[in-house]
């Protein structure tokens, strides 16, 4: 009998219980806005921030409405101007050329190698193009930082990283988005910690992170901030940044508590099912695996693999075989986007010369989810329901060229 997966792939689990009678708490008193404060009370921002600060060893910390204006925020605190070229990755989802759209910046793409990571050759070869790297972890693989960073230093440009997949993750040993001046991360469902949407931005910068507490709408209530630096930083800035309002409320940030406080047990949860979906597609003929460098710590939250060189419609044939047999994968080699997926050339607000050498890997790459919701003997399932239909769709290529 054929085996199919019954599973969802955008299942996730519940919010913790602590999650749930802290949101509760917060509705029952009404102080939603972060600001709203009995007497002496400190707000679920303010101690959200100040946690996610200490988890990530950061100085200061801000919690926002999405990792998008995130990102935009940090663009805008670190002076980019309407028309300023932003080197970012050719592989990456809309947010990402999004934020910098958002501030009238011009994104110039970055190209993509098989390890699924930013090209540090094409990105050396367009240095002197801008002076600000928004860097995107996509979907959680991380390049070699040093080499980056020392390519971007000695360029003077500065590297905001985009950590909506790396949340947890580390280079080593340094924690995804401690490399740059700021690193963005995501709170949207489908990220590491679930607050239906959300974000923070984290740095060491005093006149960047007081340029992005009064951007995202303190008016002038800064101080009530525990992981924003201080007063003194703000004496001349709340005159001249303006107020582009993206705050969290205290109620995601009472569901967020518990769950930053629970990041590492989780992030050790999704490896284990990704070593399993690992292990069970390894030596599949005809499917690329995207070998991890051992400096590299991962949080398996996705995976991909790689059909190098297949025709597409090949790839799209594995696709829908998969999806019979209730296997959801995402190919990022299509001409049009779909849902979640799209790539460089879709974007056509940016100007984007093709880029040969990246358009092979986007061809061939298919992406997954790994709920934790996914048992591991579920990941073993998956993982020969994949295996038997790229042989299968692999078996034809070769009798066809015989």
């Amino acid at each position: 009998m054929t085996e199919s997966f019954k599973g969802s792939f955008t299942q996730q689990e519940p919010i913790p219980e602590a999650g749930i009678e802290a949101a509760l708490a917060v509705l029952r008193h009404g102080r939603l806005h972060r600001y709203n404060t009995a007497a002496d009370e400190i707000s679920e921002t303010a101690l959200l921030e100040q946690e996610f600060a200490a988890t990530v060893g950061a100085n200061y910390c801000l919690a926002v409405a999405s990792g998008g204006y995130a990102m935009a925020t940090a663009l805008r605190a670190v002076g980019v101007k309407p028309g300023d070229p932003v080197l970012s990755n050719a592989f990456t989802l809309a947010p990402v050329p999004g934020a910098i759209a958002a501030v009238g910046a011009r994104p110039v793409f970055v190209g993509v190698t098989e390890d699924l990571t930013i090209d540090l050759d094409d990105l050396r070869a367009k240095a002197g193009q801008a002076k600000v790297l928004l860097l995107s972890h996509m979907r959680g693989h991380i390049c070699d930082m040093d080499a980056l960073m020392e390519i971007c230093d000695g360029a003077g440009i500065k590297v905001i990283e985009d950590c909506a997949h790396t949340m947890g993750a580390a280079w080593n040993g340094v924690p995804s988005g401690r490399h740059g001046v700021a690193g963005c991360y995501s709170c949207q469902t489908y990220k590491h910690v679930n607050s239906g949407e959300g974000g923070f931005l984290v740095t060491d910068d005093v006149e960047l992170a007081a340029r992005a507490v009064m951007l995202s709408g303190s008016y002038m209530l800064y101080d009530r901030h525990l992981a924003a630096p201080p007063k003194e930083a703000f004496e001349t800035i709340r005159y001249e940044t303006p107020n582009i309002s993206g705050r969290m409320d205290n109620l995601r940030a009472a569901i967020l508590r518990p769950q930053v406080a629970d990041l590492a047990t989780q992030c050790a949860r999704w490896n284990e099912r990704y070593r399993r979906l690992e292990a069970g597609l390894r030596d599949t003929p005809g499917l690329t695996l995207i070998e991890r460098p051992e400096a590299e710590t991962i949080v398996g939250s996705s995976i991909q693999v790689l059909l190098l060189d297949w025709a597409a419609v090949d790839v799209q044939s594995v696709v829908a075989r998969c999806a019979a047999r209730g296997v959801e994968l995402k190919w990022f080699g299509g001409a049009e986007p779909v849902g979640f997926t799209s790539r460089y050339d879709s974007w056509r607000y940016a100007e984007t010369p093709r880029m040969p050498a990246s358009d092979r890997v986007l061809a061939g790459i298919l992406d997954m989810r790994v709920p934790l919701t996914f048992s591991l003997e579920d990941c073993d399932l998956i993982a020969r329901i994949i295996r038997a239909e790229v042989g299968a769709v692999y078996q034809k290529q070769s009798t066809a060229a015989e």
